[in-house]
């Protein structure tokens, strides 16, 4: 069991780099940094000489070759395929070592989800950053850690008694509405609208600029363009800017209830966490749009994102255990 615990920390640790680099890849426009998939404009790893680089424009006209975007692209790739295989270790291990059924269980569909994400990459190439097929990549590498936390805490010592299980119902709410936060925060970057509202509190100078949520929250847009930076025009990209800060507002007021009653509920280091993480995440999404969009800076709300759906997760988890 300890093989199986050590590596599933190791491959946690191993996906929040991966998405680091897939937001990397996103942010500096990468996302077709190579026309292709598994390979890059054909080759193995990215073309570097000049016969090659010239090989790579005749196969692939239409996407000039830039080699500071086939990096990113590139290295993303080669991280995600080695978290593959953690999963693919993971699930060897257990099976040999006869690990329980739980175990087996949740290693087995781990491989499978991280599949699942290789086939959405794929698409995501070959639909030409199609927003739909993007958002749900995004949004698997989300899933794909929180199952490596899931699998870690089956192979720990436990979790402690908070006596929490009264807050079953706002720990789902809360749960719930992260989840519509991240993907309103993928929507937001995968149609090029993080810049859509420049200005803190205010969008445009105004709370309540012209705004198209048909056309911005449109699911079902045309297979075939090339989405990169975005076919949407300005009102529809304010409409999922002002909608993502909308929920971020409403996310608060949940978490602080639940954060308040955690407090007093002998479960205050989990409230303590919860907070330090909301107010850090909070505080690097106003810093996107004052600083307009810092790279760094827009890396670490990737992050810590992250790190507040695995809180939730694991004050879910103990309201259940408690219950």
């Amino acid at each position: 069991m300890s093989l199986i615990r050590g590596l599933s920390f190791f491959g946690l640790c191993f996906a929040f780099v991966v998405i680091a680099l897939g937001a990397w890849t996103r942010l500096v426009d990468a996302g077709l940094g190579c026309p292709d998939w598994p390979g890059c404009y054909g080759f193995v790893v990215f073309p570097t000489t000049e016969a090659e680089i010239l090989i790579a424009e005749q196969r692939y006209p239409q996407f000039p070759y830039e080699i500071d975007k086939a990096i990113p692209e590139v290295v993303h790739r080669y991280f995600a395929a080695a978290l593959g295989f953690i999963a693919i270790l993971l699930v060897v291990f257990s099976y040999k070592h006869k690990l329980p059924t739980k175990i087996k269980a949740i290693a087995s569909f781990l491989l499978f989800f991280i599949c699942c994400q290789g086939l959405f990459g794929y698409l995501t190439v070959s639909l030409k950053l199609l927003p739909i097929i993007v958002t749900g990549h995004l949004f698997g590498g989300f899933i794909t850690l929180s199952l490596f936390f899931y699998l870690f805490l089956n192979t720990s010592d436990g979790i402690k008694n908070h006596q929490i299980g009264h807050l079953k119902i706002l720990g789902g709410i809360a749960l719930f509405a992260l989840l519509i936060q991240i993907f309103l925060g993928a929507w937001t970057s995968t149609n090029y609208a993080s810049l859509a509202c420049v200005d803190f509190p205010t969008c445009q100078g105004t709370y309540m600029p012209e705004m198209n949520f048909s056309d911005g929250f449109n699911l079902s847009q045309e297979v075939g363009p090339n989405y990169l930076y975005g076919l949407l025009d300005n009102e529809a990209r304010v409409a999922i800017h002002y909608s993502h800060r909308v929920s971020a507002l409403i996310l608060t007021l949940i978490f602080m209830v639940l954060i308040t009653k955690l407090w007093f509920s002998n479960a205050a280091p989990l409230a303590s966490t919860l907070g330090v993480i909301l107010v850090t995440q909070i505080s690097l999404g106003i810093m996107n749009v004052v600083y307009v969009l810092p790279l760094y800076i827009a890396i670490a709300h990737n992050l810590v994102a992250a790190l507040l759906l695995l809180a939730t997760l694991m004050v879910n988890l103990v309201i259940w255990k408690d219950e």
